[in-house]
């Protein structure tokens, strides 16, 4: 069959090819970033709504302002507190009570813990006696920490780093002893020393276990100062719910019931952040893990 001609072949319809056309860039937001937003939202969810709940009782007259002021007047009182500088002041010396209370207990806890996990000397020499002195109710020792320093900063201090000790001392114990001893026998077959097997296998499989204690120490630091500072105290956060009590404002006494658990929120995020910088290869503490 002859070819057609050029002419006719040139004047032939052509097939129309389309080209890819490029994806539009989304603008809402993606499923993964909306997980993300959901699961940071979703703690707030209960707060928020007892806020609202309380705030409309106490203005709708449900919840009697002498039962519990309308959260208005608490924000309200804190606001008057704040110009005045009582409660900067009030706040500052509970932080450095707790801080210096804490540093010293939880460091005494870390010492003995790993010494009683580690050795056996020490678990007979300390282990028995620090569970005796466990079970006797810190805060039943106020008077007796009144009588032989008054009421001065040494007693709140005191009380503080002993009622921090002993979670941290538990917690590190179980850590170091939660520590499989084949990996401490590898550890020690690549020619590691005592110090580095420690470092390089005991400290990071007992760090969460260690991290659980600081957390649990920290509320149990801030509940020793509240009653030290209720009984015993010329400032702080206690004395000034105290001081509340005493001229019969309510505002003031809830305003330090909700600084007290705003400085515990703000001490479990910080020990949070911390599990997740120190625990990057733990799978419920890995940073930037898909939710």
């Amino acid at each position: 069959m002859p070819a057609p001609p050029a002419r006719a072949r040139e004047n032939a319809p052509r097939a129309s090819v389309q080209r890819p056309t490029a994806p539009r860039p989304s603008t809402g937001p993606t499923p993964r970033n909306a997980r993300r937003l959901a699961r940071a939202l979703l703690p707030w969810v209960v707060p928020a709504a007892l806020l609202v709940i309380w705030q409309t009782g106490s203005s709708s007259g449900l919840i009697p302002p002498a039962t519990l002021p309308a959260l208005s007047d608490v924000i309200d009182a804190g606001t008057y507190l704040a110009e005045t500088g009582d409660l900067q002041r009030n706040v500052l010396i509970s932080l450095r009570r707790i801080a210096i209370g804490f540093a010293l207990g939880a460091t005494a806890g870390l010492l003995l813990g790993f010494a009683v996990g580690m050795s056996a000397i020490a678990e007979g020499l300390f282990d028995r006696s620090l569970q005796m002195v466990r079970t006797i109710p810190h805060l039943a020792l106020v008077p007796l920490m009144i009588a032989w320093f008054g009421i001065g900063e040494l007693p709140k201090v005191l009380l503080v780093a002993l009622g921090t000790l002993f979670p941290v001392y538990l917690n590190t114990v179980n850590g170091i002893r939660g520590v499989d001893p084949r990996l401490i026998e590898l550890g020690r077959s690549y020619g590691l020393g005592p110090l580095g097997v420690i470092r390089r296998v005991v400290v990071p499989g007992a760090l969460p276990s260690i991290l659980t204690g600081i957390r649990y120490a920290l509320g149990v630091a801030w509940l020793t100062l509240v009653v030290a500072e209720t009984i015993a105290s010329r400032d702080g956060i206690g004395f000034l719910a105290q001081n509340a009590r005493e001229q019969l404002r309510t505002d003031q006494i809830v305003l330090a019931i909700l600084l007290y658990a705003l400085a515990g929120f703000l001490a479990d995020l910080l020990v949070r952040l911390v599990e997740r910088f120190a625990l990057p290869w733990h799978p419920h503490f890995r940073r930037g893990a898909a939710t």
